[in-house]
């Protein structure tokens, strides 16, 4: 089986476990003095990797400040802003339907930025997508202690929603070519930029090393830093954006799965069904439309 088949399955188990990781991390970090440890330990092997299979990185300055500029939207504020939000009491399920509609999001700026058009096929599958993850996720915020999530972590999780998307495109519009992990190394420079400073001004940098950060730590590195980005860019750039931003759907079910796997979280009938629905969207979204007869 093809990596472009195998690609869009591996990247979504991959990045639903990071909703895992920022509950372990909760217990032994502040979230953002353990991003910020995280995406220099990312930086560096990623260099390594590319030093040892001899990649040719960017000579035009303009390569390298897309790729600098890119990584700080699509993980310094993003994932700053989600890991904050959910640090501050936003229940990372409900993070998760906001960045569900990243999707939409990016359908509906897409057009505007890159020139990308979706078929009606599509639309709809986007549509059902986000209409699988309300069902999936949102009964469990009808119950006691709903009203007590801090409305300010609300927005700043939104915000972090708005720069993935408009990281996504800005990634599909100015590094189109280019060696992937010559990017990525270049990306989490630009995240640096974004999240020391925010640790340093907002945290203690309180760690609590031993057995468990570094199992957390090596986890967010190897399995979502640089396995699920390196495939997150590949997609991007085999197909349409907007079809490598769908995928996103299928992360929050599938975390919910893997929180009462791990945490032995409630799995409802509604969640069961909601995930079908994801993935009926996301097939439509991703399906390519048959050519027309001559």
């Amino acid at each position: 089986m093809s990596l472009d088949r195998l690609a869009p399955a591996i990247f979504v188990l991959l990045w639903s476990t990071g909703w895992v990781v920022a509950k372990f991390g909760a217990i032994v970090s502040e979230p953002l003095t353990f991003l910020s440890i995280r995406y220099i330990a990312a930086a560096i092997l990623f260099g390594g990797l590319c030093v040892v299979s001899g990649v040719a990185w960017p000579r035009d300055r303009r390569t390298i400040v897309h790729a600098v500029v890119s990584g700080a939207f699509l993980h310094g504020l993003y994932l700053g802003a989600v890991w904050w939000a959910i640090g501050e009491g936003v229940p990372a399920a409900l993070s998760s339907i906001i960045a569900a509609l990243q999707p939409l999001m990016t359908a509906l700026a897409a057009p505007y930025f890159i020139g990308e058009r979706l078929s009606g096929t599509q639309k709809a599958g986007l549509c059902l997508g986000f209409l699988g993850v309300l069902l999936a996720v949102l009964p469990k915020f009808f119950g006691q202690g709903a009203a007590e999530i801090p409305a300010f972590a609300l927005v700043i999780n939104m915000l972090g929603m708005a720069a993935v998307t408009y990281g996504t495109i800005y990634q599909k519009q100015y590094l189109p070519t280019g060696d992937i992990r010559a990017i990525a190394t270049l990306q989490y420079a630009g995240a640096l930029i974004v999240t020391v400073p925010l640790a340093l001004g907002l945290e203690s940098l309180h760690v609590d090393f031993g057995w468990a950060f570094v199992a957390a730590l090596a986890w967010s590195v190897l399995g979502i830093s640089m396995g699920a980005v390196l495939l997150l860019l590949y997609l991007l750039r085999r197909g349409q954006v907007s079809r490598a931003a769908s995928l996103i759907y299928l992360v929050p079910p599938i975390a919910a799965l893997q929180a009462a796997a791990i945490f032995g979280e409630e799995l409802t009938i509604s969640m069961i069904l909601g995930t079908l629905i994801v993935v009926a969207g996301v097939y439509l979204t991703n399906r390519k439309d048959p050519a027309p007869a001559e």
